[in-house]
């Protein structure tokens, strides 16, 4: 289509700004063979290339005055997006001398729309504090302690909670509370990225910073951020090399690019968060003192699930309707039975425990046909240590010790067997958790089984 169109020069870019094509009419404007332009970069072609700005920003540029070669075109830039990364520009400019107005503006203007709505879905926050269900004492405090601070976008955030309570839930929702809940909400993983390409991934990097850089350079997540928000998840695994240099970003709202020597001013909100204990990781060196002063500006500490148990008869019937949507199912109810064992369970998982133990069983209903959820459907131990129940007199050190040893061993057949992802979830060190499994004699193969 586009190689047969006469008044209209296409343009692709990959994810390094190398042209992978061109159509007959834009090599008719730069007045070269196709030999002489695919392959090769956009600024070696065109210098001043709009679609190569597209490409570092992650931005749509639509309806600019292009000149080439004395030919006056309308151009637009589109960035094309693959797992929250910009891989290529996809650009085309119109004649002006053809250019009837309406139609073709009417065309810019929704592929505008349409590319400012995927920019806006990639970097926004997704949850309010409308979505947050609950009614126990203990989330009306955090709830409203929360609504605060997002009236005041400068101000620093620390949640902290086991895993599964919520955490980034409350992230998307201080957000879109905010002032800044227009602008662009940019979660980073801490643990998810190598520590070598953390830096890089933080702050970005210029032209030649390392082998292998991207040409031009690349946005890091805090500029990505600029006048919005960055949410710093699992912020207790950033190593400590790291860890000053993130300090510095949060003191003087300034970044560095590797590589780069002039600094870039930016206006970002920081809300962090971890499942870990920070005060000590400090004790201990792990985590740097100023650091962790820096981020415990306010502290949103959520409570774990089985201090608050009254929220489990809320928020059962909300999760098993978005579960039944999601899974195109029937939406069914819960007896009273399935709930009282709901509200007795311990919850190590927390909210996530929850879904997985309620998707789980509304599958089974479905495949029996059974139109309301009962006890018999829900897969959870009955994990409570009930000292009344003991078929022998113990020290209380041994009783501990079998309690520990079958919650260790739940917990890691819960978690597939993934030792590191286990230790996650207990909020310890994976050399601790391997030495104690060696301990209790605990195996680490699926064949095992929790008597």
């Amino acid at each position: 289509m586009f190689e047969q169109n006469r008044y209209m020069a296409v343009i692709f870019l990959d994810r390094d700004g190398v042209i992978q094509y061109t159509n007959e009419t834009y090599l008719e404007i730069l007045n070269l063979s196709r030999e002489q332009v695919v392959g090769r970069h956009v600024l070696e072609i065109t210098p001043h290339s709009r679609a190569y700005i597209t490409l570092q920003t992650g931005k749509a540029k639509v309806g600019y005055e292009w000149i080439v070669n004395n030919h006056h075109t309308l151009g637009t830039a589109l960035p094309i997006f693959e797992d929250d990364q910009v891989v290529g520009v996809f650009g085309y400019t119109v004649f002006l001398n053809i250019w009837d107005g309406k139609n073709i503006l009417d065309e810019i203007l929704s592929n505008l729309n349409m590319y400012k709505d995927e920019v806006h879905r990639l970097h926004s926050a997704a949850y309010r504090f409308e979505d947050i269900h609950y009614q126990s004492q203990a989330m009306t405090d955090i709830i409203v302690l929360a609504q605060q601070v997002a009236n005041h976008p400068l101000t620093t955030v620390l949640i902290t909670g086991e895993s599964g309570t919520g955490k980034e839930l409350f992230a998307h929702a201080i957000h879109n509370a905010s002032r800044r809940c227009q602008r662009p909400f940019v979660r980073v993983n801490c643990a998810a990225i190598p520590e070598n390409l953390l830096e890089s991934e933080l702050f970005g990097y210029e032209e030649g910073a390392y082998t292998g850089a991207q040409k031009g350079g690349k946005l890091g997540k805090f500029e990505l951020a600029d006048q919005g928000t960055i949410f710093l998840d699992e912020i207790a695994e950033v190593p400590l090399n790291m860890q000053s240099k993130l300090l510095f970003v949060l003191q003087d709202q300034v970044v560095e690019r590797l590589g780069g020597v002039h600094p870039t001013k930016i206006n970002v909100r920081v809300i962090a968060a971890t499942n870990r204990d920070l005060e000590n990781m400090v004790r201990s060196g792990s985590f740097r003192q100023d650091l962790y002063y820096r981020l415990n500006v306010v502290h949103i500490k959520i409570p774990p699930l089985r201090d608050r148990a009254e929220d489990i008869r809320l928020i059962t019937p909300h999760i098993i309707s978005n579960l039944s949507q999601r899974l195109n199912i029937a939406e069914r109810e819960i007896d009273e039975q399935a709930l009282q064992r709901l509200c007795k369970y311990s919850w190590p998982g927390n909210v996530r425990e929850l879904e997985n133990v309620l998707e789980r069983s509304l599958i089974i209903a479905e495949m029996e046909g059974a139109r309301v959820l009962s006890g018999r459907h829900l897969n959870i131990s009955e994990d409570k240590f009930d000292f009344n129940d003991l078929s022998e007199v113990k020290s209380l050190k041994n009783m501990l010790e079998e309690y520990e040893k079958k919650l260790l061993a739940r917990i890691l057949k819960d978690c597939q067997f993934d030792v590191p992802g286990a230790a996650r979830q207990l909020n310890m060190d994976p050399s601790s958790l391997y030495r104690k499994l060696r301990k209790f004699g605990i195996c680490i193969r699926k064949e095992y089984s929790i008597n």
